[in-house]
């Protein structure tokens, strides 16, 4: 099974680009659909974005489209989150996210994904 470990969160401030790191282990890593999800305290985790097995197929929530890209590189087993222009709100911590379900679909629900990163923070000044 993939385990994952997630890494380049940090304290920056608004407008600032930051890029996340997710590597997988396991040599099946490249068969597994990914995604980001993020949370803040008192709140439920919520979808960010995902990534098919392939990298041919990306899908992100309204909040990060155009400021964030999602992407992979199977060879590495590592999956990042490219983000620009942050906002205040986009203050988190940051999980990856691995599943094996049919990977014909692209899934925004965390019940849908079983394998989850440690997480990183995310801190965003304004």
């Amino acid at each position: 099974q993939v385990q994952l470990v997630e890494s380049g969160g940090g304290l920056v401030q608004a407008g600032d680009s930051l890029r996340l790191s997710c590597a997988g282990s396991g040599r099946t890593f490249s068969s597994y659909n990914m995604a980001w999800f993020r949370q803040v305290p008192g709140k439920e985790r919520e979808f960010v974005a995902a990534i098919s097995w392939s990298g041919s197929s990306t899908y992100y929530t309204d909040s990060v489209k155009g400021r964030f890209t999602i992407s992979r590189d199977n060879a590495e087993n590592t999956v990042y989150l490219q983000m620009d222009s942050l906002k205040p709100e986009d203050t988190a911590v940051y999980y990856c996210a691995a599943t094996n379900y049919d990977t014909r679909y692209i899934y925004t629900s965390t019940a849908d994904y079983p394998i989850w990163g440690q997480g990183t923070q995310v801190t965003v000044s304004s």
